[in-house]
């Protein structure tokens, strides 16, 4: 069917709170007729990112009463006139599985045409950054179904991917493609990952399908250190047992000749950047992926970059070409890493609550909401 009213079900639900940390509520809101270049999926799975429990707990800015989730999957219920093909250009059709980018722009500008930054544009909006009484209600993944809006970019999915291995690709993955890029890792080279959370493993799985020699992670969780040997990780360490001048030695001594030619920053941790700095070579780079927070304050010696000849980047989101990589790389790799097994603990619509708890506490990592 394409386009019309919705054909299985006049209203949905969706799980909504009403402000930063207040209990969670399933609501029911209508299903609208789908619009020029937009698509009505039916949502498989959505998994709890570190930034919607940001966003839950009033860490940074998010509308309400608000609907999360922008790790999505779904499948195609409904095509809107104009939608005829993916972004690599094969034909989509009711009943394709697919994912999509965790943003959309306003359309062509400035950044998107010239300076190939669409993920930049001013006006840019993410899905589960919205408030669920803006149209049309279902723009989150906490939901049994969410409209792919206009100017958004839809992959179809790999046929022998899981639920479990395909609904990260659109945020930690991708974000993890572009991060590695930025941070220029190639063959041979030494690399440290601070913070082995989903997107520290991540991280270091492609740092490692890039040709990196040695993966250096810290992390001070015991359970997250003994899973990274499984996601490419040659050394886990806890970066809370020795002084930093002990730490410092140690990882430099590990990356020989002269420290790592990357660092990469996937914690969240703002005083971890001083450390990050002391580790890397003459002409190191460092990469942050990590502090999406507002007011992530941080005191270091700039001279550091200047004698060093430091590279200092961020990353924001991704490059819409960076979704198709994620997808390729998962699938090009999922029998070398157990992906689907960083998908640890599932939740129905209504225990979203208990979900936030979960995955806040870090008693998973990775929470997903299977409606």
């Amino acid at each position: 069917m394409s386009g019309g009213t919705p054909s299985v079900a006049r209203s949905a639900k969706a799980v909504v709170y009403e402000a930063p940390k207040q209990p969670f509520i399933v609501r029911e809101y209508p299903l609208r007729e789908t619009r020029s270049r937009e698509v009505l999926v039916k949502i498989s799975m959505s998994t709890i990112c570190r930034s919607d429990i940001h966003s839950y707990e009033g860490n940074r800015p998010n509308p309400c009463p608000g609907l999360l989730g922008h790790e999505i999957i779904g499948v195609v219920e409904e095509l809107g006139p104009g939608i005829e093909r993916d972004m690599r250009g094969d034909p989509i059709a009711v009943g394709d599985r697919v994912t999509w980018s965790e943003y959309f722009i306003p359309g062509a500008n400035y950044y998107s045409e010239a300076l190939d930054l669409p993920q930049k544009s001013p006006g840019v909006d993410k899905y589960g950054h919205m408030a669920v009484t803006v149209d049309p209600h279902f723009h989150g993944g906490f939901a049994e179904y969410c409209y792919i809006l206009p100017e958004s970019w839809i992959l179809k999915l790999d046929p022998g991917l899981s639920d479990e291995e395909a609904t990260p690709i659109n945020c930690g993955v991708a974000t993890m493609i572009s991060v590695t890029e930025a941070a220029g890792i190639g063959m041979g080279h030494t690399v440290v990952v601070q913070g082995l959370g989903l997107l520290g493993l991540y991280g270091a799985a492609i740092a490692k399908a890039r040709g990196a020699r040695l993966v250096v992670g810290l992390d001070i969780v015991p359970a997250r250190r003994a899973l990274s040997a499984k996601f490419g990780v040659d050394v886990a360490l806890d970066p809370s047992v020795s002084g930093e001048a002990e730490l410092v030695k140690e990882i430099r001594g590990l990356c020989r000749p002269d420290g790592a030619d990357a660092v990469i920053e996937v914690c969240g941790v703002p005083e971890v950047i001083p450390l990050g700095l002391k580790l890397l070579r003459v002409g190191g780079r460092y990469t942050l992926g990590g502090l999406v927070n507002p007011n992530a304050f941080v005191r270091f010696d700039a001279n550091l970059l200047l004698r060093g000849l430091i590279t200092l980047r961020g990353v924001h989101n991704y490059h819409p070409r960076h979704l198709i990589e994620a997808h390729d790389f998962v699938v090009a790799n999922r029998k070398r890493f157990p992906f689907h097994s960083l998908v640890d603990g599932k939740y129905r619509l209504d225990e979203v609550g208990k979900a936030m708890r979960d995955a806040a506490e870090r008693r998973v990592l990775r929470a997903a909401i299977v409606p």
